[in-house]
């Protein structure tokens, strides 16, 4: 049996041929039913900055409407986090989503190809990405996350939360970890609790 050695390929952007990947970055995924998906990613962001890495949180569902326990924890920290959403599908109309979803996805690609942070979150970009109440591909392509994960600087380690990570986006990962939900208190009628949930 012959045994082919698969090398990945990245353009050159100085001189437009193709080199053998040298990426470091890793590229994870939080994803699943249960709870803890962007739990998980701000405490890779916790231990980053704790190893001295510039670190940025940005967030496609959460509106900025709202105050959220890990935004104010984040601002104390000094690490940049925003909301660039207008919160669940059902709050607000598809062409204000839409809007926002945009903005978010033009935001976070330039943050990321900018190579100015080494740990970029794109929190609930999956739940963003499965959104079928109306269309998102014009404003959110799939293709262009894709070309982000692959073609971002070498350094940038990438996390991307949400449910219903895209089978595409799984394939590239370095690490993908799905959450269930064993038990959860929601289903004893108890409410979000501060400090927790926001």
């Amino acid at each position: 049996m012959t045994q082919v050695n698969e090398q990945r390929l990245d353009m050159d952007p100085g001189t437009g041929t193709l080199v053998p990947k040298t990426r470091k970055g890793l590229t994870l995924v939080y994803t699943g039913e249960g709870k803890g998906k962007t739990t998980a990613a701000l405490g890779l962001v916790l231990r980053a900055v704790g190893r001295g890495m510039k670190t940025t949180v940005l967030q496609f569902i959460k509106s900025p409407q709202r105050t959220y326990g890990e935004q104010i924890a984040l601002e104390r920290l000094g690490v940049p986090i925003r909301q660039l959403g207008v919160g669940f599908t059902w709050t607000r109309t598809p062409e204000e989503h839409r809007a926002a979803l945009e903005t978010a996805w033009q935001t976070a690609k330039q943050t990321v190809m900018s190579g100015k942070y080494d740990l970029v979150i794109l929190d609930e970009i999956n739940n963003a990405l499965a959104i079928q109440k109306f269309p998102i591909e014009d404003v959110l392509p799939l293709h262009e996350v894709l070309e982000v994960i692959e073609h971002r600087p070498s350094h940038v380690h990438l996390v991307l939360t949400g449910r219903h990570a895209h089978p595409e986006v799984i394939c590239r990962a370095d690490l993908v970890s799905e959450i269930h939900a064993v038990k959860h208190y929601y289903d004893e009628g108890i409410p979000a609790v501060k400090g927790i949930e926001f």
